[in-house]
């Protein structure tokens, strides 16, 4: 069974202040799309480096997102794309598709 993004870190970490919680969701709302985009752009481009780099920053956000095996599963994509493969890149695109679907609905 997938993992499905959810608040329960971002309510931890609150500690039940909720705007705390709406602030830290808000970022989420704001910066992952501009990761996911570059991300896509430094893949088109071939750069498997930058590309290594955006997975990791994106990284955090699956864990905010309490999404600890998929973490796992990204940062073993990090690792591959380091050796310029892309075996996990479907995975990957898919974690980022049912993330983007989760903070819009939150």
């Amino acid at each position: 069974m997938k993992e499905i993004p959810n608040l329960n870190y971002i309510i931890k970490i609150s500690n039940g202040n909720r705007l705390f919680a709406r602030n830290l969701l808000d970022i989420l709302k704001k910066e992952l799309p501009r990761e996911i985009e570059t991300y896509q752009l430094h893949l088109n481009d071939g750069d498997f480096t930058k590309t290594a780099g955006d997975v990791h920053k994106i990284t955090h956000k699956i864990k905010i997102l309490g999404l600890e095996k998929s973490c796992k599963m990204a940062e073993e994509y990090r690792r591959g794309l380091i050796r310029k493969s892309l075996t996990l890149k479907q995975d990957f695109e898919d974690l980022l598709t049912a993330m983007l679907i989760f903070i819009e609905k939150a």
